[in-house]
């Protein structure tokens, strides 16, 4: 998930005592006993939930949690997976990328959740919710954030209107664009910008035709990063002026005084989100979907966009956040959102090829 070489140098965020103790919540169901065991990722993140989402919770609810730091991609899933065979849960909830949710769901080793039990729930944005094929909830979103197109203003003072932009060859040399298919999601970008939608991501043929037109990005390509502070000091100094990049973290640096600028091109800007699963094995599965439904409150939503810089879940006219406040961390523009079935299904497939390309 987030950026954790940028994130780092974020403003630590506001204390809990300055935050509304007013937030709609569950009666309370325990005050005692083990705590919930919930998993967020590490650094920054686990630090912001720590110092005043947990809190809040358990002033609201009563139940106490602990704190589990978990690692993004698939090195927390292997590690659930194997617990679930010895019948162990490391986490009761554990917030996961969505290509992670799918191949848990997969082995079954998410709880199907009692939406009965999460009324909030039906806050959280449809594109947010996974299910099962039979219909039941496997998972909820938890947080989103946006990776949008980022420039130096020094070098180039006007915004970015379009995607397509960066295909022209006046950014010749210019661009630092993510390294990965998996997380520059340059395919579902090129897809909208060029062929009508993602929905054109539909056979190996059309995935072929779309990568073409990506490989056109080569020449105006100076760096595919992976390291993002890389990245993020180019663009500050002008070496590399124009590229993706994450808009809350783009927009924390212009605050800081350096000429940068984050835009939501007319195609939308790339939406990713963190989920909240539930172990099957957890005993606590009641106290976990009362975690959910708090988290999926509007108010609670608003609240991680003003302090943490998440883009909320559900719809805007739900929650009381200025236009300024929203702008920092999210857009009214339809966002591109990748085709994580693609790459569910065909993980080995797009690395191949797409390292072809780059290759080539």
């Amino acid at each position: 998930m987030m950026k954790s070489s940028a994130l780092s140098r974020r403003t630590l965020l506001k204390t809990a005592s300055a935050l509304p103790l007013a937030l709609a919540a569950p009666a309370v169901l325990r005050a005692g006993g083990e705590p919930l065991k919930v998993g967020v990722y590490g650094g920054y993140f686990q630090d912001s939930f720590d110092s005043f989402v947990y809190p809040e919770f358990t002033k609201a609810t009563g139940i106490e949690i602990e704190s589990i730091a978990v690692p993004t991609g698939e090195a927390w899933l292997i590690q659930l997976q194997q617990a679930a065979r010895a019948k162990r849960a490391p986490a009761d909830v554990s917030m996961m990328a969505t290509v992670s949710i799918m191949r848990g769901m997969r082995t079954g080793l998410w709880a199907p959740l009692d939406e009965a039990a999460m009324p909030n729930v039906s806050n959280i944005l449809p594109t947010l919710i996974n299910r099962y094929d039979d219909g039941g909830l496997a998972a909820v979103g938890a947080v989103s954030w946006y990776v949008t197109v980022a420039t130096n203003t020094d070098v180039f003072p006007e915004p970015i209107e379009s995607w397509a932009e960066l295909w022209e060859p006046k950014y010749e040399d210019s661009l630092g664009l993510l390294a990965l298919v998996s997380n520059s999601y340059l395919l579902e970008i090129t897809a909208k910008t060029f062929f009508g939608g993602t929905d054109y991501l539909s056979s190996e043929e059309t995935i072929r035709e779309v990568l073409a037109k990506v490989a056109e990005l080569k020449p105006n390509t100076r760096l595919w990063y992976r390291d993002e502070a890389q990245f993020e000091q180019a663009l500050k100094s002008g070496e590399i002026p124009i590229g993706q990049y994450y808009h809350d973290v783009t927009g924390l640096a212009a605050a800081d005084g350096f000429p940068v600028r984050s835009n939501f091109p007319k195609e939308g800007g790339l939406r990713e989100s963190g989920n909240w699963g539930v172990a099957r094995v957890s005993d606590k599965i009641d106290e976990a979907q009362i975690f959910i439904d708090y988290m999926s409150q509007p108010s609670v939503q608003a609240m991680l966009a003003r302090n943490l810089g998440t883009a909320p879940n559900v719809a805007r006219e739900s929650m009381d956040l200025t236009d300024e406040e929203f702008a920092a961390v999210s857009s009214d523009i339809e966002p591109v959102i990748p085709r994580y079935d693609l790459h569910f299904e065909r993980t080995d497939w797009l690395n191949q090829i797409w390292a072809e390309m780059l290759q080539a």
